[in-house]
């Protein structure tokens, strides 16, 4: 059985992969400020984030960062939060999963151009983007970590249904047959928890669309 950290676990993306992995059968430690996981049957490690230790994390196959921040004061919370689990855990066995954003994607073929660089980006999602963005350019970099970086497609429906089914997207921002770049946050844990247990994209990047 394997060891799943989620980071973020009482959030609502947090909340899904806690119980994608919960169902699934995984020993699963939901890493939350609370005393309580939302999901009875996790363990829980009651510590903010930036307090965490690399003995913390030791004891784990895996770690899911679903942190987030969501005001223009906290964005650079990204790039030092995913930062700082790096090197909690630089030079182990255990995997870094991290729910990434959409910006990074490529827009053509040709991988010259991402959303965040489309002439067409929304400049009010910018901000928040370009945080995300950087944060994953910098752990690009990390040689030292078993890092795997999930980005979701344009649409990420908080509220969407389990249907336990997405399309493997690669590095370009994709679409289903329907013409729509979307995903559930359920559906998007079940392709989370599925790289877990596969291990298909370590010191890689991906993303997923619903069918």
């Amino acid at each position: 059985m394997k060891k799943i950290a989620i980071i973020g676990a009482n959030g609502k993306q947090g909340q899904c992969l806690t119980n994608e992995a919960v169902m699934r059968g995984f020993d699963v430690t939901a890493v939350i400020r609370q005393p309580c996981a939302k999901n009875e049957k996790a363990r829980v490690l009651q510590k903010d984030l930036f307090d965490l230790k690399p003995e913390d994390l030791a004891s784990f196959d895996a770690v899911i960062d679903a942190f987030g921040a969501w005001t223009s004061e906290t964005f650079n919370l990204h790039i030092t939060s995913l930062r700082h689990l790096c090197d909690c855990l630089k030079n182990t066995k255990t995997r870094l999963l991290v729910v990434g954003g959409a910006a990074c994607l490529y827009t053509d073929k040709e991988h010259k151009t991402i959303l965040l660089n489309a002439p067409n980006f929304p400049e009010e999602f910018r901000p928040l983007a370009q945080a995300e963005t950087d944060a994953f350019f910098e752990l690009k970099e990390r040689k030292d970590v078993l890092w795997t970086y999930l980005s979701p497609p344009l649409d990420f429906k908080a509220e969407g249904e389990r249907t336990g089914k997405y399309k493997l997207a690669g590095k370009e921002l994709s679409f289903n047959s329907q013409g729509e770049s979307t995903i559930s946050y359920a559906d998007y844990a079940v392709a989370m928890i599925d790289e877990v247990e596969n291990a298909k994209f370590v010191q890689d990047n991906f993303s997923v669309v619903s069918l």
